[in-house]
């Protein structure tokens, strides 16, 4: 081991959840704790800032919104999978959190009153996507990382590669990876971990997520012992820009935009005539999936037909004012100016609705583990998540964490000390990997995963295509071993970060993958053909994958229902 480093609290991961815990331990504290803020990119990098639409909250009960029909939006948004104590425990602390970000000085887009604007946003009943333009999460970025400057008690450790969890006599020990600018191997002692490293929608090739977003510290915690929840519920967004799946984002539907198909028809009125296009992700993707296969998408050369995104009538100065983003990206992309022509779309891999298994309060089942955010399973988003209820999870459970650790950190005592053993073996499985010999290519089999994962996992599935998949993610991950990592340099050693990222996305579309094969039903985002109807006698449970020799072992836990008993999803 080249560097020991130690600190109080180590957070591993530098989004919206990762930043809004560091602030909550630190004001709770006053600033005398150690915090060691670890990121794969450099922090302002986090995916948290390509969130684009708004985050949801109950702001004007005075206009007849409500905390109890936000609770029952999520929750039958959910399919009924989601943990309803959970759900109330979100709608309840949300608001709070958007009016402190205002107290912070986000600039929220503001309304013709002087009132913090809000936006429909699908399968919400009531607008209250809360708004800063097009830019929502950029925003609460950028307004709390300015107010954790206000501590000088963290140490940030940007383009730090973390490979292993480590954890002794049932409690958390340390991390162990690489500095990347250095090429040093680290270890990083603490009392107190905290997850937040986000989701893995990089297992699909068609996708909203930076390249980054490999699902890592969900990978890692598997391999620690932390089960894995739900991970078979993987949402699209039902508007990808085509072809590089670039986030088209909600908001465009939320100020009403519309959905065409070939014949300039707006489809979503025979698949929802309620809420038509601002129906939930999962029955929106559905749509556009089934009118792609019966004809009436826009063909293109490669197969990836699409639908269009029609925003010509909103006009420019609605454009401009509340969708600026949308208006620079496709113009940059594509040439395509919305205000004059309709966006080609489709739908594309967006959210990890499962995660890391925790209780309500983000604590795991290991001592001085937490995790927040994309990367946790608190059971708020159940089988399909709403839009607008990410970033205000990551906003939720990083000030929950932040507050549960601070009050932790006493009964914690002294960091405990790196487990000798697993240390070596973390620093060794480094030197395996670039000791490999083969002749396969790591980037030909992280696209052979992509492809398998978009082909066979997709919007629909049968159990066919299901164990077609789970048979070649086996294989490759057997291939994997003899793929050698071409430069053998130690600093910036993007070849082998890949090598390594591509363990873990192989980790989790296993897990992921066992998940829906084992799941013979169709709920939220998982959709099968073969069993097409939601069955809550077998089905209403969350599913735990834990991590053997062989393969994940699933187990089950019951979905907690103490307000609305599940009946038929209509809209």
């Amino acid at each position: 081991m080249d560097r020991e480093l130690k600190h109080d609290v180590v957070i591993l991961g530098a989004g919206l959840a990762g930043l809004r815990a560091a602030v909550e331990i630190s004001r709770r504290l006053g600033g005398q704790v150690d915090i060691g803020i670890v990121s794969k990119v450099q922090l302002m990098r986090a995916h948290s800032v390509c969130a684009e639409g708004g985050t949801a909250a109950v702001l004007r009960t005075d206009l007849g919104d409500s905390q109890e029909l936000h609770a029952w939006d999520t929750v039958k948004g959910s399919d009924f999978l989601a943990d309803q104590d959970v759900v109330r425990t979100f709608v309840e602390t949300i608001p709070k959190e958007i009016r402190q970000l205002d107290h912070w000085g986000i600039p929220w887009t503001r309304d013709a009153e002087g009132y913090i604007a809000q936006r429909p946003f699908g399968g919400h009943s009531y607008p209250r996507a809360t708004l800063a333009a097009d830019k929502t999460g950029f925003f609460e970025m950028q307004t709390l990382y300015d107010q954790l400057q206000r501590y000088r008690n963290f140490t940030r450790y940007d383009e730090f590669f973390v490979t292993d969890i480590l954890v002794h006599d049932g409690r958390f020990a340390g991390l162990v990876g690489l500095d990347t600018g250095s090429g040093e191997t680290v270890a990083i002692r603490g009392k107190a971990l905290l997850i937040a490293s986000g989701g893995g929608g990089c297992l699909y090739g068609f996708t909203t997520y930076s390249q980054t977003v490999t699902g890592d510290g969900m990978a890692m915690a598997y391999r620690a012992g932390l089960p894995l929840e739900d991970m078979e519920f993987l949402q699209f967004h039902p508007t990808g820009l085509v072809p590089n799946g670039i986030l088209m984002t909600e908001a465009c539907r939320g100020e009403g935009g519309y959905l065409r198909n070939n014949t300039g028809e707006r489809f979503m009125e025979k698949y929802a005539p309620k809420l038509v296009e601002l129906a939930p992700r999962d029955m929106v993707s559905r749509a556009e999936t089934e009118e792609i296969l019966a004809g009436r998408g826009f063909k293109t050369p490669d197969g990836q037909d699409y639908l269009e995104l029609d925003l010509t009538h909103l006009g420019a100065d609605r454009i401009n004012t509340r969708l600026p983003l949308i208006r620079e990206v496709t113009i940059k992309f594509l040439g395509i100016d919305p205000i004059t022509k309709p966006i080609p779309i489709r739908p594309v891999a967006h959210y990890s609705m499962g995660g890391i298994e925790t209780d309500i309060n983000g604590l795991t089942r290991i001592a001085g583990i937490w995790a927040a955010g994309e990367a946790a399973c608190v059971s708020l988003h159940g089988g399909n998540r709403l839009g607008s209820n990410s970033t205000a999870e990551c906003l939720v459970w990083g000030g929950i964490t932040g507050r549960e650790i601070a009050a932790a950190l006493p009964g914690l005592g002294t960091a405990a000390a790196l487990p000798a053993e697993k240390a070596r073996g973390a620093e060794d499985h480094v030197r395996q990997v670039l000791a490999r010999r083969g002749g396969e290519n790591l980037y030909e089999l992280r696209r052979q995963l992509r492809e398998t994962m978009d082909s066979c996992v997709g919007v629909f599935r049968n159990g066919n295509d299901l164990a077609r998949a789970l048979k070649l993610i086996q294989e490759l991950r057997v291939r994997s071993q003899q793929a050698p990592v071409a430069d053998q340099s130690r600093i910036y050693n993007s070849n082998l970060i890949h090598a390594l990222e591509l363990e873990n996305l192989v980790d989790l579309a296993e897990v992921t993958v066992a998940g829906a094969l084992k799941r013979q039903e169709s709920r939220g985002a998982h959709a099968r053909r073969d069993f097409a109807v939601r069955d809550d006698a077998n089905w209403l449970k969350h599913t735990l994958a834990f991590h053997t020799g062989t393969g994940p072992q699933l187990e089950y836990k019951s979905v907690t229902v103490d307000m609305w008993q599940p009946v038929e999803r209509k809209y």
